[in-house]
């Protein structure tokens, strides 16, 4: 069905608030005290789709075709049979949580659960969208959740052990056909007909992929030695709970909200990590063009894996830029006082097929997002991590690049330096951003500054996304551009944007880094609104979110468990989203889809 949008947050200080009812379709839950829910408004229009015995069902991101679902070959490239193996494996992963959550009852260790932690962050990261089209690759995680399984069973008494059709699963040794008919049989409109309930299997899938951002964020965290076990036992009790069937509104309901704040502890976690490990993010320019030389181009979030290369090359005479949301590493100390990190190249991920086949050297994809590669640079194209591409070659664990060094010696690089260069300042981290808050509050006070806009989130390749170029471009001088994630490659080479300061000399456009780092946004409204006496909600502040896949989910998650209202959400809501839930949405968060610029512009002026 034509729906649309993500999750459904209680703000912390409604948690406290009398008891009362919230009413979904013809369901009534009892829950901390919301506005009122009349279920007969619809804010978006919603048309009923038949879809009859489709090769494959997924809906899991804003680009899903027709923005009902892909049914014979994902927007993504996904095929069928990938996304039967994504199903299978997420069917393993509740499978194993069931009985990693019963061995944690039963007093299994930190050590014990390692293995099993481990894997869920992994496995689910590699089903998120952009990430993993292999289906051997798929096959090995099922398979390693298989064995773990039958290890988290030693763990639990019998007496305690969960039971089901999914508890009981058993998926070693399967071959790739029987994984793929397995998937079929687990697939969406399956589960949805199993659970009978529209606005109940709606909350499913909110909690589904925004755990599965949330795994890929603590994915990111792992890889800088953080593994926080409170967060594993929540992230497996929601996936415990979406192994049910039982249509549990209240239940669920809370899973979904659950998500949200286990997000929001993990984006906490990978901001401290990445501070800890590569220093205090600070504003730096950093050169968007060519610099003469070997090259070798790196993509993705995980910054270790950039550590590593960096010191790999370290005088072997290569280059290496960024792309993509790996351009915010500038801004770290501990990786650019490495001098061959001489730049980004390019803008967002769906601008790769041409982005990699100009580029003269070597390309590595350290995590999502990746496209089918062209033959134009397949055979110089690296995956890592979770990333897989059949006929890619992988880095391991060991993170060896010799193989990448020595095909980018070989290479002509980089003919000539481009001059005049182009410059992106980076690194406005919440670190960097709150020492100006005085100057903010000033400008605020003064008139000097009229409202402050988030633009940010995950970009795409949709034409209607050009929506965040022009409501940046539109925005009267007087705002500041907070912006974060890879959508502010929709406007940050604007001529009109371009070295633009507020009448106070601070730049207009802040870049506050990945995706992620939407912490760092929330933390600087937090303490804004402290220092001003006010809520977030009654700050100067508009937020203008470009969704694409499960990571976007996750954030929005945690921003409604914040209790941020006012959000514009685009260019089109997701479609796993029925319009009672919607409606909730929107009568306690007047969460609000992105129309036109002039239009929201206008509205966004007016604090509206």
């Amino acid at each position: 069905m034509f729906h649309r949008l993500a999750s459904r947050s209680l703000p912390k200080a409604a948690r406290s608030m009398t008891a009362r009812r919230i009413v979904i379709g013809n369901n009534v839950t009892t829950r901390p005290a919301v506005a009122a829910l009349s279920t007969t408004t619809r804010y978006f229009s919603a048309k009923p789709a038949t879809i009859s015995n489709p090769d494959m069902m997924c809906r899991q991101c804003e680009q899903t075709k027709d923005h009902v679902a892909c049914t014979t070959v994902g927007v993504c490239g996904k095929t069928a049979e990938t996304s039967a193996m994504q199903d299978a494996l997420i069917h393993a992963v509740k499978s194993v949580s069931l009985w990693a959550k019963a061995a944690r009852d039963a007093g299994a260790t930190e050590d014990q659960l390692h293995a099993a932690n481990v894997w869920t962050l992994r496995s689910v990261f590699s089903t998120l969208t952009n990430v993993n089209f292999s289906e051997e690759r798929i096959a090995e995680y099922v398979q390693q959740g298989m064995t773990i399984k039958k290890e988290l069973e030693k763990l639990a008494p019998s007496s305690a052990a969960p039971t089901g059709p999914v508890a009981e699963m058993d998926l070693l040794g399967k071959s790739l056909t029987d994984l793929e008919e397995f998937g079929h049989s687990v697939n969406l409109l399956t589960r949805q007909a199993a659970m009978g309930n529209e606005d109940c299997f709606s909350l499913n899938e909110i909690a589904t992929y925004g755990a599965k951002g949330a795994c890929a964020y603590a994915a990111h965290c792992y890889q800088l030695g953080r593994m926080d076990d409170s967060v594993m036992k929540d992230l497996h009790d929601v996936f415990a709970k979406l192994a049910s069937d039982e249509p549990d509104m209240e239940g669920l309901l809370v899973n979904a909200l659950k998500v949200g704040d286990i997000n929001g502890r993990i984006l906490a976690m990978l901001d401290d990590a990445h501070a800890s490990t590569f220093g205090e993010p600070e504003p730096t320019p950093v050169k968007m063009t060519a610099t003469q030389g070997k090259a070798i181009l790196v993509s993705g979030h995980d910054l270790a894996d950039l550590e590593a290369l960096l010191q790999q090359t370290e005088g072997r005479g290569v280059n290496v830029y960024t792309h993509g949301e790996m351009l915010p590493a500038h801004g770290y100390p501990g990786l650019k006082k490495y001098p061959h990190l001489v730049g980004n190249y390019g803008t967002a991920w769906q601008n790769q097929k041409f982005e990699f086949a100009t580029f003269p050297g070597p390309i590595i994809v350290s995590t999502n997002c990746i496209l089918e590669p062209r033959r134009a640079y397949r055979d110089r194209l690296y995956s890592m991590n979770e990333v897989g591409v059949d006929g890619v070659t992988h880095i391991g664990e060991e993170r060896d690049f010799s193989k990448v060094i020595e095909q980018a010696q070989s290479m002509k690089g980089f003919k000539k330096t481009i001059v005049p260069p182009q410059y992106h300042t980076v690194g406005f981290n919440h670190r960097a951003v709150l020492p100006l808050a005085n100057q903010v509050i000033e400008a605020v006070q003064s008139g000097a500054l009229s409202r402050i806009v988030l633009i940010g989130g995950c970009d795409g390749s949709q034409f209607d996304r050009n929506y965040f170029t022009d409501l940046a471009e539109e925005l009267p001088d007087d705002t500041l551009i907070l912006t974060l994630g890879c959508a502010k490659n929709r406007f940050i080479r604007s001529p009109k944007l371009l070295g633009a300061k507020l009448a106070n000399g601070m730049p207009r456009i802040m870049d506050m880094g990945q995706c992620n780092d939407s912490y760092s946004a929330v933390v600087v409204a937090s303490e804004l609104a402290k220092a001003l006496d006010c809520g977030i909600n009654d700050l100067p502040l508009s937020l203008a979110l470009s969704h694409l896949e499960q990571k976007a989910a996750a954030v929005l998650l945690t921003l409604l468990n914040m209790g941020v209202k006012n959000i514009r959400l685009g260019p089109s809501l997701p479609a796993y989203v029925t319009p009672n839930v919607l409606n909730v949405l929107v009568e306690n968060y007047n969460l609000m889809p992105t129309t036109n610029a002039l239009d929201d512009v206008k509205n966004i002026m007016a604090g509206e």
